[in-house]
């Protein structure tokens, strides 16, 4: 299951990929550069130089190569377990990871002015949108969430003008637009023009996520992106740890193979690497820029969905991807 609108310094955040392939390998070196002891605070600077744009543009596009199969593994994950069980142990083996980390660095605790901003990307990126997302895809495709979850970015967008003030040109807010519109239309053609339950999960998802990786990105310009996560982490252990021993009880996991790798990818790749890499871009090249690189997600879990999954691929989906790539090009040049 990482963020602001000017250049700032190497914060961390990470990616995904399917379980056992090479996109893994790629996404755990990316987040193990991101991971080190902890520096002095990065300076803001006005304005990305080409190299750091490039490598925050970089980072982020491996964050959202983590999260398209964020719902390909939580399918995989449901197949052996209750929702909430899959919500609740990923978090808490994340966290464990997290605090791992951060006993070997001797990272020290953030100042008390950044501990409401942890508790919100606490509350949006690992409890909300992972039990969200989670109890649409009881009922839902993952197909069918992936597009529907495409409306992030402009969620993201929103959520960063007015948390930061920043304010992108029109042409940027036009193409964000035209990119929704894509996204929006997929979606209402895909499910017959009918919102069902799963659909209010996924919308209230988009909120709640926009908001914590807009306050993550900003917390990232002041700490590394990997403490941001992991602090986010484990401040919700006291959520978690109760919530996975009743969900347990409650849900009796049937364990199989891709019951377990599922869970194994939620907690290594899209609960904590993925977002190191995803944060430390978002605070190199802004909230803003990199939320539209999040427009190509759910055209990559289409793509999983039929790999891993054997959905069968939307007819339109080559015709969105094209009409998605030419908005994220227009964003990516006018992002400001």
């Amino acid at each position: 299951m990482r963020d602001h609108d000017s250049a700032t310094p190497d914060s961390a955040i990470a990616v995904s990929a399917p379980v056992g392939s090479t996109a893994v390998a790629g996404t755990a070196a990316a987040a193990t550069a991101a991971v080190g002891p902890p520096a002095a605070a990065p300076t803001p600077v006005s304005a990305p130089a080409t190299g750091t744009a490039a490598r925050g543009t970089l980072l982020a596009a491996l964050g959202v190569a983590s999260f398209s199969l964020t719902f390909p593994a939580t399918a995989w994950a449901l197949e052996g377990m209750g929702a909430w069980t899959v919500v609740t142990l990923r978090s808490v083996l994340a966290a464990a990871i997290a605090g791992c980390c951060m006993a070997v660095f001797r990272v020290r605790l953030p100042e008390r002015r950044h501990w409401a901003g942890l508790a919100v990307v606490a509350a949006g990126v690992v409890l909300g949108f992972p039990l969200l997302t989670t109890l649409a895809l009881e009922t839902s495709t993952t197909s069918h969430a992936a597009v529907v979850v495409g409306l992030l970015p402009l969620t993201t967008a929103a959520f960063s003008a007015v948390r930061t003030g920043a304010r992108p040109s029109r042409t940027f807010w036009a193409a964000a637009l035209a990119g929704a519109a894509v996204v929006i239309g997929f979606a209402v053609q895909q499910s017959g023009g009918a919102l069902s339950t799963s659909d209010l999960y996924l919308f209230a998802a988009l909120l709640i996520c926009a908001a914590g990786y807009t306050e993550g990105g900003r917390l990232a310009r002041h700490l590394p992106g990997w403490q941001v996560i992991g602090w986010a982490l484990l401040l919700a252990l006291p959520l978690t740890v109760p919530g996975s021993v009743l969900a347990l009880l409650a849900e009796p996991p049937h364990l199989t193979v891709h019951a377990v790798a599922g869970l194994l990818w939620l907690s290594l790749g899209s609960q904590f690497l993925g977002l190191v890499v995803w944060y430390r871009g978002m605070a190199a090249i802004g909230v803003s820029r990199a939320s539209q690189l999040q427009l190509a997600q759910p055209l990559l879990t289409l793509v999983w969905s039929v790999l891993l999954l054997g959905e069968q691929l939307p007819l339109a989906a080559p015709v969105a991807a094209v009409a998605v790539l030419v908005c994220i090009a227009v964003t990516q040049r006018t992002a400001g």
